[in-house]
């Protein structure tokens, strides 16, 4: 898609979640919305005297059959005062695939083209409603998973991220200013060049600000996307078990019999504000059988991306050389050594599991029971970074693309730094400063491409 298209056709999708339900949306936006709203739209009174931003009561008609296709309510908003910044009609029908595929096939007829992912959103930004990280904020506050990521998503939906951003530029501005004065008239005495006042400037008003920001990506990632928590052990030793009494319902098949788990049984969990994957998997083993060994290859490729591992081993029963192995598989992953079954008798080898893994942290729990839970879930907590992560952070660098950016700006702020600590010309000082302005400017959206905006709105659904 073009950028100028943005501001000649009408746009339309359905905006909530196909299915049976009380409301469905369809939405309108572009020139011809108002247009196209009026002419399927039977209101009882005068369509002459419609406000914008009001609700008004009617039905949807076919015009080609003349019947009646639902009773809806329709919102008719005039720019700019839009999500778009464009004239927009919102339809609120009843929600069902067949009466919401009807209603947007009569939007289309009458005008309008189906929208593509994001390109709603995609308006909004180039009609300057919002800006680049407020755009992205939007999908992660679709797919947030915990309160806690929610409430981050939506402080850079506020423009938390935004007016940093824009405080560094501004700060960047001002120095490239005293720059660009002291090429244009190399023979006044510019007191503010002289010194350390412009490294202290760079390093307190841009550069330790940047540093802070990539410090907490890491944070921000963990609370967008989640860590994988794999559960491994040896058959039997109870981490389908553990999974259900984690997650507080049977979502994993328990019974005697070892081998009972074939496959990687995945469910998400929130802990403290941090979405996990936590995952049940197929005890490791020499096996025979063709689907549990299938099932076994499942849990080595996902111990292989495994954010942190729940090693569990069967206290009441001797360590066996299937656990000695799968303790060497884990490596060097980040890990607990869980140990379950502490409602039953401990077998003589744990009087001393201590000593035998000295640098572990160890937990005891009753899977069965649901003893040692909340013991459990703090070691996993104090686990995620080895306890850094900051829950509390209001703004950071969300995203990887946020994160390049910054890193790239930093190193161009880095050379600026050493050009004036080697008293090089002003002129190419200049030119790292310009470089670092570029790469902030990528984040909000000041400098970009078209390609760039493709790769972020197409992870959008249709309808946003």
């Amino acid at each position: 898609m073009k950028l100028c298209e943005s501001f000649e056709d009408t746009i339309a999708a359905i905006a909530t979640p196909i299915g049976a339900g009380g409301i469905g949306i369809i939405k309108i936006s572009g020139p011809e919305a108002w247009a196209i709203g009026r002419r399927l739209f039977d209101q009882s009174g005068s369509l002459e005297t419609i406000q914008s931003h009001h609700l008004y009561h009617g039905h949807i008609v076919d015009s080609k059959t003349e019947k009646t296709v639902d009773e809806v309510l329709v919102s008719f908003m005039h720019a700019p005062s839009t999500y778009t910044r464009e004239d927009v009609v919102e339809i609120n029908c009843h929600s069902g695939f067949a009466v919401l595929d009807r209603i947007l096939d009569l939007v289309i007829r009458a005008g309008a083209r189906l929208a593509e992912p994001g390109e709603f959103t995609r308006r909004a930004f180039l009609n300057g409603r919002i800006d680049l990280t407020q755009a992205e904020a939007v999908l992660d506050l679709i797919h947030s998973k915990t309160k806690r990521s929610l409430d981050l998503a939506s402080e850079h939906l506020r423009g938390g991220l935004q007016t940093i951003i824009t405080e560094l530029r501004d700060h960047l501005l001002d120095i490239l200013a005293m720059l660009e004065a002291a090429i244009d008239f190399p023979d006044e005495d510019l007191e503010i060049l002289a010194g350390e006042h412009l490294a202290v400037r760079f390093r307190q008003q841009v550069r330790d600000p940047i540093n802070e920001l990539l410090e907490h990506y890491e944070d921000g990632r963990i609370l967008r996307e989640g860590l994988a928590v794999i559960i491994a052990g040896k058959p039997n030793v109870g981490k389908s078990s553990l999974l259900n009494k984690l997650l507080r319902s049977n979502r994993a098949l328990v019974t005697p019999v070892p081998g009972t788990t074939r496959d990687v049984i995945e469910e998400s969990f929130s802990l403290r504000g941090i979405p996990l994957r936590l995952m049940d998997t197929a005890g490791l083993r020499q096996a025979e059988e063709l689907v549990e060994k299938l099932g076994m290859e499942f849990t080595r490729e996902r111990l292989a991306q495994a954010d942190l591992v729940l090693f569990l081993l069967d206290r009441s029963t001797p360590l066996a050389p299937e656990d000695l192995q799968i303790y060497k598989d884990i490596g060097n992953k980040p890990r607990l050594l869980v140990l379950n079954k502490v409602d039953l008798e401990a077998h003589p080898d744990f009087a001393a599991i201590r000593d035998r893994f000295p640098e572990e942290t160890i937990v005891e729990t009753s899977a069965l029971y649901g003893d040692g839970m909340e013991e459990l879930k703090d070691a996993v907590f104090l686990s995620i970074l080895g306890g850094r992560l900051d829950t509390e952070t209001s703004v950071v660098a969300p995203n990887l693309r946020h994160k390049l950016c910054l890193e790239r700006s930093l190193e161009a702020v880095n050379r600026g730094l050493e050009l004036l600590d080697d008293q090089s010309s002003t002129e190419l000082i200049a030119f790292e400063v310009q470089e670092a302005l570029a790469h902030l400017g990528e984040i909000v959206g000041v400098t970009t491409t078209e390609d760039l905006l493709d790769q972020i709105f197409s992870r959008f659904c249709i309808g946003k």
